[in-house]
């Protein structure tokens, strides 16, 4: 069993920052990539963000990029999610992912491990 715990979502501002944070525990953490996904309200989960293994490679949606950073911390089995900028269509539950794979991937259906989500609100 895999379990994934993410923390962090909130309340902000439009232009502030928020870090999310994704505990990871059951298995071997360092071994496979991660991903981060999000779903607004009335649309389905997409891709936002995800990192391999060995932490060499990283994809941003086109949406996120230049202003999420996905990082991993493998001592600590916790992938984070450093988002700045933030905009009104970020507003969104996100959710943290553990794929089946060691090399990052943007397919949703290649991971297999999903925490709860958790609440990220931009207000204007």
């Amino acid at each position: 069993q895999v379990q994934l715990v993410e923390s962090g979502g909130g309340l902000v501002q439009a232009g502030g920052s928020l870090r999310l944070s994704c505990a990871a525990s059951g298995r071997t953490f360092s071994g496979y990539a991660m991903g981060w996904f999000r779903r607004a309200p009335g649309k389905e989960r997409e891709f936002v963000a995800a990192i391999s293994a060995n932490v060499i490679n990283t994809y941003y949606a086109d949406s996120v990029k230049g202003r999420f950073t996905i990082s991993r911390d493998n001592a600590r089995a916790t992938v984070y999610l450093q988002m700045n900028s933030l905009k009104p269509e970020d507003t969104a539950v996100y959710y943290c992912a553990r794929s089946r794979y060691s090399i990052a991937t943007m397919k949703e259906n290649e991971y297999e491990y999903w925490g709860q989500g958790t609440q990220v609100t931009v207000s204007s």
